[in-house]
């Protein structure tokens, strides 16, 4: 027996708490009956339906993609561009996890699994997400410290956990950062370092939380373990 929100949730159509407000607002039958409070548990026998939308469990499924540069991070392009789906073979329905700009590259995850997604990027988790990014100029002490202290980006401030200076070249004034971040707002790494007067030139995500890229190449993929998924979920259970 689960709880019915997280059975609801596990399908893949929204997050555990958007579920929680479906049986609130009384959109959730079990087994034609309305159920409209928490505490709810059912088992693989019971018939579940969301807006008279008989819930199909399917199985989960879950991806590490090493994304490569010129490819978009969505399930389809009015444009025809690739997206990273196309590089992923199955039959399932799986989207990404977030985003990577279509000139970045590395870690992305992909899933069916929308509870799954949704303890990923939920703030509250605050997984790590490291960047190395090669940027024009010498960064200097004081742009370190700016981008640990916070930086304005369209009104609010920004902050990076951990940045550190990997490498620089004076021939070709450029330096090559590591920037670790929290969230995982559209353009918010390029963002940042330009506001610190670096523009980005290359940009690759190496890991997202326990995830790494290890050996996989560009373009590579690899199915997540049973272990590296509980381990997700388990910090759901020390919210």
């Amino acid at each position: 027996m689960e709880r019915l929100q997280k059975v609801i949730a596990s399908c893949g159509i929204t997050s555990r708490r958007k579920a929680e407000q479906l049986i609130l607002d009384g959109r959730v039958k079990v087994n034609n009956v309305v159920v409209k409070e928490m505490g709810e548990k059912v088992s693989s026998k019971d018939k579940i339906e969301v807006d008279g939308v008989l819930l199909q469990k399917s199985e989960k499924i879950y991806y590490l993609l090493n994304k490569p540069r010129g490819v978009i991070s969505s399930v389809e392009d009015d444009k025809g561009r690739k997206t990273v789906i196309d590089l992923i073979e199955t039959d399932k329905r799986i989207y990404p996890v977030g985003r990577l700009d279509y000139d970045t590259t590395g870690l992305l995850l992909l899933t069916n699994d929308g509870a799954f997604a949704n303890i990923l990027m939920h703030p509250h988790h605050e997984i790590e997400k490291v960047y190395i990014a090669k940027v024009r100029g010498i960064m200097k002490k004081e742009a370190i410290q700016a981008l640990k202290t916070g930086v304005l980006i369209e009104g609010k401030t920004k902050k990076a956990s951990r940045v550190k200076l990997r490498k620089v070249n004076k021939d070709t004034n450029t330096s090559m950062v590591e920037i670790i971040i929290h969230e995982g707002e559209n353009h918010q790494v390029k963002n940042m370092l330009s506001a610190v007067g670096h523009e980005v030139l290359k940009l690759k995500r190496e890991r997202v939380g326990i995830f790494t890229l290890g050996t996989l190449k560009s373009g590579e993929y690899r199915k997540l373990t049973p272990k590296e998924v509980q381990i997700i979920y388990s910090l759901e259970n020390k919210k």
